[in-house]
């Protein structure tokens, strides 16, 4: 029974309309009424001044319509504008509590509702679902302590590592700000970027070829891309990143026959899947290792962990699978629960910390304030982002635009007279972020050879024979909308220091011959550190610096990084960083004790 059914049967209402109550009632246990409540006989009547007159300013049903619907709309996404979404439920299958002091890990049938949105990248909101782009992945938990929010991609690597870059990347892959054409039509500003960012060659890779337009959303994997950290109850810490594989397993969609799918095929699918009772679920787990092994990963192989454009070899540091969360529950109004969903990856957990991954570190700014500006500064007290903690929370963040839980008579400040209870600190951030004392540096990574071996792994390892041709087909098609040749010259010249095979396939598709290499190139978005003279080794004209050490190892953690309290390398040896045994060392923990401002237990 609805609140107004009730109110009238009952000559009385409740003080306020509960969301859960709208929310699941039904038009016909509703009556049409103004915004302010107030009950009317039709919604197309309007007030006029005889039936021949102009209208009257006093009609506040007419003029209250029509200044909301012109307001309805709220800024859409920068980037991830087009997307889809549903709730449902995480559930832990094993345990990870060796590693990570999160509740949510620590046992075997911990629970917690998720909500998810998958989106593509580049689009405005009413592009096609098919477009060849990286798809969105993020997924809300919410769990006892807080939510935690996993703001992934379906791809395990992104297009740069400098973090001052992205919004400069966005706008080529938006419109032209002159001819307002996206690069279906003209790909130029695209493939320029590319060109002088080579660090960019493995997500191309993968954009290009056949994970480049995944079949809908249920059949895609998700990756964290970052590295996270994971602390145990005993204050011991390894670095992590997180995989989420469909269950489903995986499909793409060839470029021609992308041309045949709905704007919204993605949409579509997932909704009418969830409908129909196939309810998709993803399989989670992490990848991890200690401070030492990143250290020696870069040292000997060199693939920095703090690298968006690297990844862990799974044979060095396989999966550990944790958890599986299943989607069951469309959305009933998709504004409200998915266009206004607001994923941030610093809402982190106890248990949960980020790495020095300067792209991430980034994106622990930039999403929030995306929100308030996009939402409001209140967009947490929206339903679909407000929390579900064990805990009443509270704080000292009050009114704003759009107020709702205004946390009542309470204190705004830290009182004495009405204290607020507070918890022992679970985890003890001195230990686990690095002391960085240094000079401040200016900071840009180079391109150096290692920055080839995972995309020449894909071509000769991953791809087969007619994966290869699809590549080159979707490449060289792109290609064609490009109005410089002088740019594909420079991109041919990159691919070929993924593979001779490669550049010369793509020479042959195109009708132009690229250079031969890039030892030869100056780049205006990265140093070249694979340049023969010096002159060719600073981006964009730079004088190099010598070459300091800060851009010999690309920012990576290098031998001596990781240091404790009193200034020794990190303890490795009790971290047990694949197996399933535990760690050595006690479990002893603090969380869980709350105390009041005046010192009490």
């Amino acid at each position: 029974m609805s609140m107004q059914t009730a109110s009238r049967e009952n000559g009385s209402a409740a003080r306020y309309t509960t969301y859960e109550d709208d929310r699941n009632s039904s038009s016909q246990q509703t009556l049409y009424s103004t915004s302010n409540g107030v009950p009317m006989p039709h919604p197309y009547e309007t007030q006029r001044a005889g039936t021949s007159g102009p209208l009257l300013l006093q009609d506040f049903h007419l003029i209250d319509l029509l200044s909301h619907f012109d307001r309805e709309r709220i800024p859409e996404r920068v980037v991830h504008a087009k997307g889809s979404g549903a709730h449902g439920v995480f559930k832990c299958t094993k345990p990870l509590d060796d590693l990570c002091l999160a509740n949510i890990f620590s046992k075997e049938g911990n629970e917690c509702p998720v909500t998810v949105r998958f989106s593509t990248v580049g689009g405005e909101s009413g592009s096609p679902d098919c477009a060849r782009d990286p798809r969105g992945f993020s997924v809300k938990f919410r769990t006892d302590e807080g939510n935690w929010d996993m703001v992934a991609n379906n791809t395990p690597v992104f297009f740069l590592r400098d973090p001052a870059k992205f919004p400069h990347f966005i706008h080529t892959q938006k419109r032209d700000p002159s001819t307002h054409l996206t690069h279906a039509d003209d790909s130029t500003m695209f493939w320029d970027y590319l060109s002088q960012n080579p660090e960019s060659v493995h997500q191309v890779m993968i954009l290009m070829g056949d994970r480049g337009i995944p079949d809908g959303y249920r059949f895609m994997h998700g990756y964290s891309g970052h590295t996270f950290k994971l602390i145990n109850n005993a204050g011991e810490w390894v670095y992590a990143q997180m995989h989420m594989k469909s269950d489903q397993g995986t499909k793409f969609i060839t470029q021609e026959d992308s041309l045949s799918k709905s704007l919204d095929y993605s949409q579509k699918d997932l909704y009418e899947a969830i409908e129909r009772g196939e309810f998709p679920s993803w399989t989670v787990s992490f990848q991890t290792m200690n401070p030492k092994e990143a250290e020696d990963l870069w040292a000997n192989q060199k693939i920095n962990v703090f690298d968006l454009t690297h990844v862990w070899p799974q044979k060095q540091f396989p999966l550990r699978e944790v958890g599986r969360f299943t989607l069951n529950e469309n959305a009933k109004n998709y504004f409200a629960e998915i266009e206004q969903v607001a994923f941030n990856p610093s809402h982190l957990v106890p248990g949960i910390e980020p790495s020095s991954d300067p792209v991430l570190q980034s994106r622990l700014f930039s999403y929030p304030d995306t929100h308030r500006h996009r939402i409001g500064v209140n967009y947490q007290q929206l339903p679909v982002n407000s929390t579900r903690t064990t805990h009443r929370a509270a704080n000292f963040q009050r009114d704003g635009s759009m107020a709702f839980y205004n946390q009542g008579s309470r204190p705004n400040y830290l009182s004495s007279i009405e204290p607020i209870s507070f918890r022992q600190r679970s985890v003890d951030l001195d230990k686990v972020h690095n002391q960085f004392i240094n000079e401040t540096v200016t900071f840009l990574s180079e391109i150096r050879p290692e920055d080839f071996n995972a995309p020449r792994a894909l071509w000769e390892k991953v791809f087969d024979e007619d994966a290869r041709q699809r590549f080159i087909g979707n490449i060289s098609g792109h290609m064609a909308n490009c109005k410089k040749e002088e740019i594909i010259k420079r991109e041919i010249a990159i691919f070929r220091e993924v593979s001779e095979d490669l550049a010369s396939q793509l020479e042959k598709a195109t009708g132009v011959k690229g250079y031969d290499g890039i030892s030869g190139m100056r780049f205006n978005g990265t140093h070249n550190a694979m340049a023969k003279t010096d002159d060719a080794y600073g981006a964009n004209g730079l004088k190099p610096k010598g070459k300091a050490d800060d851009e010999k190892h690309n920012g990576a953690p290098i031998k001596g990084l990781h240091k404790n309290g009193h200034g020794k390398t990190a303890d490795t040896t009790k971290t047990r960083v694949n197996g399933v045994n535990g760690v050595n060392g006690t479990k002893g923990s603090t969380n869980g004790r709350a105390l009041n401002i005046m010192g009490g237990s």
